[in-house]
């Protein structure tokens, strides 16, 4: 359901430098025919694009991946801009944001990983191939678990940690420092560790927030939770 179209003087500023430059490039396009979800989809097609350059392997294709996969990364904000500054927010849009979120960055690991086994397996005894399986998983669990969370807790239950104007996710923009240094392999190898890692800390955070939804909520506390369904 698609809000009331409101002036972006009246939505406050974004954290993220990324997200108020997005702001900036997508408010020509408030009232044209354009739509989150049309950013939405070309946001996961560079993606794919980025992931696929990886996975092909070499110096050449994994620098163009990491430059896509960047600019995939930026992009991802201006759907949500669009969204809170247009008023057209809505549950699907949002719920798709966050597929198209968790596929691309799934896929983006199991490129790497096919990558780098495509061109030196190094002293490693597991292929990189797998190992960019396993981050990938284990961000997709993440991403499932967050929407969860979302669902019991509003979308503050799931706001990234922010400083300096940056958020956890932004660390993508610092990808083709990994490809142009040719530490891909490490960089797996560490995916692969981290991400379980992290995806354990997201399920015990999950159960809190289930135990404390099963409590009886106070009066009011529902209606607090209504709120836009814009993506990030």
């Amino acid at each position: 359901m698609t809000s009331q179209a409101q002036s972006p003087l009246n939505v406050p500023l974004p954290r993220t430098w990324d997200a108020r430059l997005a702001r900036r490039l997508v408010t020509p396009l408030v009232d044209t025919w354009v739509t989150p979800n049309h950013l939405t989809t070309l946001r996961l097609l560079i993606g794919v694009a980025g992931a696929l350059c990886l996975a092909h392997g070499g110096f050449a294709w994994a620098n163009a991946g990491a430059l896509l996969i960047v600019l995939s990364n930026f992009v991802d904000h201006t759907d949500g801009e669009l969204a809170r500054i247009g008023g057209k927010s809505s549950r699907i849009g949002h719920f798709y944001d966050l597929a198209c979120d968790a596929l691309v960055t799934v896929m983006l690991f199991v490129g790497m990983g096919i990558g780098v086994g495509g061109t030196s397996l190094g002293s490693l005894k597991v292929s990189p191939g797998v190992l960019g399986a396993v981050a990938g998983v284990a961000v997709a669990l993440i991403f499932f678990l967050r929407m969860r969370i979302e669902d019991m807790a509003g979308k503050a239950g799931t706001r990234q940690a922010s400083l300096g104007g940056f958020e956890t996710e932004d660390v993508l923009y610092l990808l083709p420092i990994v490809t142009l240094t040719s530490v891909t392999e490490p960089f797996v190898v560490v995916a692969s560790i981290g991400a379980p890692l992290f995806a354990a800390w997201v399920v015990v955070d999950y159960c809190r927030v289930a135990r404390r939804s099963a409590r009886p909520a106070a009066p009011g506390a529902e209606a607090s939770k209504t709120q836009l369904w814009a993506s990030e």
